[in-house]
């Protein structure tokens, strides 16, 4: 139910449209404004029900709020959900995309969206046809996919740097999920590094492309390597993959990586250092708002993505379980702003 879900998200304000032309459920789930305007994402997919897009925004909110503090931005935390019957295409999407347009402007700013599972740069242009608050069209900040890459990236080299006493990733064995847009960048990267870089993906032809050596997806919980970098879809960590894991450290894009927030105690428990996702994944949001917001050139944008190493440094510093060192990092800065 509806007031369940309610009852239990501790966001600001959650707008809910049915949009009868299309039969889909736009969700914009605003979380946090508090450090400032919430930005976030938004995705397109078919949900078992209604009810499981909306989760999903409001689970993908409040992580969008943890991430921008975490970023050290002055942004807050939303997410937005187009709840979709079938994945449409041509006026059908376009008409959506308009309307979907019209309920973001027609919040004031208060929720900036961007891309996600789904919605390409092309799509924000249209939506950005009745909404001036879109990060990420085509003539915007560019692809966010490879500012993700470079941070994660910096932040593989610090966990590297804790475990191993260097953030030297040559001979190490990465093995990358997903060779999407920021698996493929990120191979590239640990493959200019001199790593042993091994790769799956669902499409076996897109693993190839890469050059790496390819892993079946059967197989990837049982691989040997330095490092596991979830880069395709969340839930991947969870009570069963977990005890199954050959590597010493977690680090990726994906986004939601754990199943649940237990999952991060039985990596530490096993001795594995965890980059927690919102950490190490923020390097699309840093672009999107250095570029678009900020004025910042090439050399001022890398020099913040790599930021995000000096971030885990920080957050490994702390000791403990990571996963509540990035918490307590956040929950501290957002606090520092309401103050």
């Amino acid at each position: 139910m509806f007031e369940e879900l309610f009852e239990r998200w501790d966001g600001e304000e959650a707008v809910v449209r049915y949009d009868h032309e299309s039969g889909a459920w736009m969700f914009v789930c605003i979380h946090s404004t508090v450090l400032g305007p919430a930005g976030g994402g938004t995705r397109m997919r078919v949900y078992p029900s209604p009810l499981d897009g909306l989760a999903d925004a409001m689970r993908l909110s409040q992580a969008m709020t943890v991430k921008m503090a975490g970023a050290n931005l002055d942004r807050g935390g939303g997410k937005a959900v187009l709840a979709v019957p079938e994945l449409f295409t041509g006026d059908a999407r376009r008409d959506l995309l308009l309307r979907y347009g019209e309920l973001v402007a027609s919040l004031g700013g208060t929720y900036r969206t961007a891309g996600d599972m789904n919605i390409s740069p092309n799509d924000l242009d249209v939506v950005k046809e009745r909404c001036p608050w879109v990060y990420g069209t085509t003539s915007g900040g560019g692809n966010s996919g490879r500012g993700t890459a470079i941070a994660v990236h910096a932040g593989l080299q610090a966990s590297a740097e804790h475990v191993f006493g260097s953030a030297d990733l040559r001979g190490r064995s990465v093995l990358v999920q997903g060779a999407g847009a920021v698996g493929a960048d990120l191979v590239a990267l640990l493959q200019a590094d001199g790593a042993e870089v091994l790769v799956s993906d669902v499409d076996q032809r897109r693993a190839a492309a890469t050059g790496a050596t390819t892993v079946s997806p059967d197989d990837v919980y049982d691989t040997e390597c330095d490092i596991y970098s979830p880069c395709a879809i969340g839930g991947t960590l969870n009570a069963t993959t977990i005890p199954r894991l050959r590597c010493t450290i977690v680090g990726g894009s994906a986004n939601n990586q754990l199943a649940e927030p237990q999952d991060a105690r039985r990596l530490h428990e096993r001795g594995i250092l965890y980059a927690p996702d919102f950490i190490i994944n923020a390097g699309g949001v840093i672009q999107l708002v250095g570029l678009e917001d900020r004025g910042w050139n090439e050399d001022e944008l890398q020099q913040n993505l790599r930021a995000v190493g000096d971030t885990l440094r920080e957050i490994y510093a702390r000791g403990g379980d990571p996963a509540e060192a990035a918490e307590e990092l956040a929950a501290e800065r957002i606090a520092a702003a309401r103050r």
